[in-house]
């Protein structure tokens, strides 16, 4: 049990000289790696804002989807309802969101990224979706000029192009949704005043409302496929989508716009729903964030956009999106790699909170190890020092006991007292084994002087 106690004596010995002998080092380490994460800030802020739109739409489902993505991270995710892109971009500007859905068309390609304006990426068509009511195209008050114009009104079942809602009356979503504005320019380019029309301006639940009931002929909304209300109108009786044979020239006057097909049956297989392949125009939503933005949270949320909207839709293939193709501003870095690129494998294995920490950290990492490669060789040399000096700091007084027995002989009986001590003391030096020759070195000497003392006739 002694010998045991003896063992784990001299081995906690040889830890502290180790750590002794490091601790420069380490305090190098520790002051380096603490300033770098004040200035990095590597840890994200516990909270971040998202713009989404209006309630039940597609944007704020998918809102509520991201929040539910980024939870098990720790992060909470305020959804701001809005009126739509406009107000999303607006609120981006403003710095009051962090991150929002807009529309493509919306931003402005220049002004936006030199005020910090940036996107993670496309993240799904957001189709015109243009619902009317066929039997208020038959009417023949609806139409007006020249008998022919009226004829061709009362046997025209569907409409064929935006100009036939000149005489509907028309619902629109709100301003701030960004809709009104593409339907004016849509219907400037068919030489059509909006002005002139009787258009209302309402929310896509309230229009929507008025469509079925009879108070509006048509309405326009821009929503994804999985909007309740998009999906409610596709399955009314009584109202009809318009088919635009015209979509790929709206592409080459607006180049924010992408020709779509929704294909025959894919609403509802069973009831055959649409009765046949449908041509539309659509927007490229991207999701949108501030260059201020923590780049923890851009990552996170590029890394969730993978996961919902990676799938097969009605107008895309799985992993079509997100994308940077369609992207109208410039796509941040977190964006770009978690879309064509390869994420580290790290991420795959550690905790958010580590991954992000090695990823923020990785660079003052590498240099700090490039740094202390070369320091690390002076622990060895320090080590070695502090241990030997146990040893030989007890040669000074050996030293001056010699000296002594030259130059004072009648001293002998004092010396070796002090002799005596100095053996003593030999003895509770603990240094370890590998060590061990300079301790019995010492106490071989003190024996040699003591010998050469008792050697000497008394004075």
């Amino acid at each position: 049990m002694k010998r045991l106690s003896h063992s784990l004596m001299l081995a906690l010995l040889g830890l502290r000289d180790l750590l002794l002998s490091a601790g420069p080092l380490a305090l190098i380490a520790v002051g380096v790696l603490v300033a770098a994460y004040i200035y990095l800030d590597p840890q994200p802020p516990r909270t971040v804002r998202l713009a989404t739109g209006p309630q039940g739409s597609a944007y704020a489902t998918f809102g509520e989807r991201y929040a539910a993505a980024l939870k098990p991270n720790g992060i909470q995710v305020e959804l701001i309802p809005t009126e739509g892109s406009l107000e999303n971009l607006r609120l981006l500007r403003e710095g009051r969101a962090d991150l929002g859905f807009v529309r493509g068309g919306v931003a402005d390609p220049v002004a936006d990224p030199e005020a910090g304006i940036l996107s993670l990426g496309a993240l799904f068509y957001e189709p015109l979706w243009v619902f009317y009511r066929p039997n208020a195209v038959r009417r023949p008050e609806t139409l007006r000029s020249s008998g022919a114009e009226r004829r061709e009104g009362l046997a025209q079942a569907e409409l064929s192009s935006l100009a036939g809602l000149r005489l509907l009356r028309l619902g629109t979503d709100r301003p701030g949704s960004g809709v009104p504005e593409l339907v004016a320019r849509m219907l400037s380019a068919n030489r059509i005043d909006a002005k002139r029309m009787r258009i209302t301006a309402e929310t896509p639940d309230d229009a929507a409302a008025a469509l079925i009931a009879g108070r509006l002929d048509a309405i326009v909304l821009a929503s994804a496929p999985e909007s309740p209300r998009v999906q409610q109108l596709l399955r009314s009786p009584g109202i009809a989508l318009l088919d635009l044979g015209q979509a790929e020239a709206y592409t080459r006057i607006f180049p924010f716009l992408t020709a779509v097909t929704l294909p025959r049956g894919v609403v509802d297989l069973a009831s055959d729903v649409p009765p046949k392949d449908v041509s539309l125009v659509a927007t490229t939503t991207s999701l949108l964030t501030r260059e201020d933005t923590h780049p923890a949270l851009r990552q996170l949320f590029a890394q969730a956009a993978q996961t919902l909207h990676g799938h097969a839709g009605w107008f895309n293939r799985a992993r079509e999106f997100p994308n940077t193709r369609a992207s109208e501003l410039p796509v941040s870095t977190e964006g770009d790699r978690a879309i064509n690129g390869t994420p580290p494998v790290w991420q795959r294995w550690l905790p958010f909170w580590a991954s992000n920490l090695l990823e923020r950290m990785w660079l003052v990492i590498g240099g700090l190890i490039v740094l202390l490669l070369p320091l690390s060789r002076v622990v060895p040399p320090l080590y070695t020092f502090r241990v030997r000096r146990r040893v030989f700091r007890w040669y000074a007084r050996l030293r001056d006991i010699e000296a002594r027995m030259e130059s004072d002989p009648g001293a002998r009986d004092v010396l070796l007292d002090e002799l005596d001590e100095l053996d003593r003391v030999a003895n509770k030096v603990t240094v370890p084994l590998s060590y061990a020759e300079e301790l019995y070195a010492l106490r071989h000497n003190i024996e040699q002087a003591r010998r050469r003392l008792l050697a000497r006739p008394r004075g």
